[in-house]
């Protein structure tokens, strides 16, 4: 979804010759499945943050643009909204030292950007959600000047036809309306890269599916939108809701969502891009002058521009990527389900905790997802979202079972074991999987801290919703400067 589009315009043959040159690139990447060699040598992994900006009031400061052209670097890019920026760090294995480049390279990056924040009165916070944004944070004339987020959401709410409705029940209710797609850009996240073979990309995709649960479980720190307590990773629920295409008749003749769990486990990459083209219709319909047929044929790699550009615009939590680098055509798993924050540390931890379980689940001899039904993960998925590290998910052998039990009794043994498959050094294994280990030994993600942060402010000091939430959002952003993990932040 990288790609800048102009005009908003499109004619019924824009579309008409992109459905076709999409279905044309879906036959060309069948092909090349088969027969192509995709770059597959060695695991190697990524990953992106988004960030907030904030201002010396805790509010969201609209000065990406500002902060951006000051850094001039291109590993940071503008993101939905103005008060958003996203970090893209460099690719690298992670065996040996690999998350330790990764912390020194994070660091020196938000340092910089900080730097340069901090000149326009702007500072960087790593969260799921702003806890201060109110509605008129979230409108249109705050989108990034960016012409694809322009075009995207008029395409969106005119496939819609009428305002969005968020409607998230949690520990208390957010019931009201837009007319843009601007409230998804108070969701932040990490995403997760791991480059894989053709032959293994189900394997991995399907493992990662199992585990998005458990992940958004023991990461969840998003629990406040417009000044409510709704789910432990309320981003979940956000997100789902405000990109939904869908008007209420289309949801109930079960037309598919756009930010979309699935509904299937899968044999081959191959099912999901086919699932794209057979489900969903194209939001941006964008041709390039490429024919994919005469590249292949003639020895080269095909870009396969509209298949990529079609596969951005539909926002699955496991999502498939195809790219090319060096002239050698690759294929990721993007896994997109955790919230930013609250540390570099504890991002990483989350990262090893991926990596490695996800390594071992896909090698594993009996795949996990033939002995989890699809919609068990799924609920799984909603249940860890809406209770975070308290959730009670279902796990083969186990039945139904808390992730804050779950995971350093089954699952970090097996994250470890992935880990060392991929070569990681034990200091570095033992240290980042530790750090979740006491997440559920002691309850507390940056979800937990963050609610009870509040709770105290309210009950302890007196202070409104508004003025405790901007408390609390001081005090996180002071902690997590620290880059001690959020597991051992005080309430006070």
């Amino acid at each position: 979804m990288g790609k800048d589009v102009s005009p908003v315009f499109f004619s019924r043959e824009d579309r008409v010759r992109y459905r076709q040159k999409v279905r044309r690139c879906l036959d060309v990447f069948a092909l090349m499945l088969d027969d192509f060699e995709f770059d597959a040598e060695r695991p190697t992994t990524g990953l992106e943050i988004e960030l907030n900006l904030v201002d010396k009031d805790a509010e969201p400061a609209m000065r990406n643009a500002e902060i951006l052209a000051n850094l001039a670097d291109p590993t940071f890019q503008t993101e939905l909204g103005l008060f958003n920026l996203e970090l893209n760090a460099r690719p690298r294995l992670i065996e040996g030292d690999g998350f330790a480049d990764y912390q020194h390279d994070i660091q020196a990056s938000l340092g910089r950007a900080e730097d340069r924040a901090n000149k326009a009165d702007a500072t960087i916070v790593l969260i799921g959600i702003l806890p201060t944004l109110t509605p008129r944070h979230l409108v249109l004339a705050n989108l990034s000047s960016n012409e694809r987020y322009w075009a995207l959401n008029e395409q969106i709410v005119a496939a819609r036809g009428e305002d969005i409705g968020l409607d998230i029940r949690g520990v208390e209710r957010l019931q009201t309306f837009t007319d843009s797609i601007a409230p998804e850009s108070a969701c932040t996240s990490v995403q997760f890269h791991l480059q894989v073979s053709p032959d293994t990309f189900a394997d991995y995709w399907n493992a990662a599916q199992s585990i998005a649960g458990i992940q958004v479980g023991i990461g969840a720190n998003s629990p406040y939108l417009y000044g409510k307590q709704l789910w432990a990773e309320t981003r979940i629920a956000l997100f789902e809701q405000a990109t939904d295409t869908r008007p209420d008749e289309l949801k109930s003749q079960g037309v598919r969502p756009r930010v979309w769990f699935g509904e299937r486990w899968i044999t081959s990459i191959f099912d999901l891009f086919e699932e794209n083209v057979r489900y969903f219709p194209p939001l941006l319909p964008i041709t390039d002058d490429e024919d994919p047929v005469e590249v292949l044929h003639s020895g080269g790699v095909p870009h396969l521009g509209e298949l990529r550009l079609h596969n951005g615009t539909i926002y699955r939590w496991n999502r498939p990527v195809y790219d090319i680098h060096n002239g050698r055509p690759h294929l990721r798993v993007e896994n997109r389900v955790l919230p930013a924050g609250p540390t570099v540390i504890d991002m990483l931890a989350n990262a090893a905790f991926y990596f490695g379980l996800v390594r071992d689940l896909a090698e594993a001899d009996r795949p996990i997802w033939s002995q989890l039904p699809f919609t068990k993960a799924e609920e799984n998925f909603h249940a860890a979202a809406r209770r975070g590290l308290d959730a009670r998910v279902y796990w083969p052998r186990h039945g139904e079972v808390r992730i804050a039990d779950l995971v350093p009794e089954v699952l970090l043994p097996r994250a470890a074991a992935g880990l060392d498959r991929f070569g990681v050094a034990p200091r570095f294994r033992d240290q980042l999987l530790g750090i979740i280990a006491e997440r559920c030994r002691t309850g507390q993600n940056g979800a937990a801290w963050q609610t009870a942060m509040v709770r105290a402010a309210e009950r302890k000091r007196g202070l409104d919703r508004t003025t405790a939430l901007h408390h609390m959002l001081d005090r996180y952003a002071e902690l997590a400067r620290t880059n001690d993990p959020v597991h051992t932040w005080p309430i006070d």
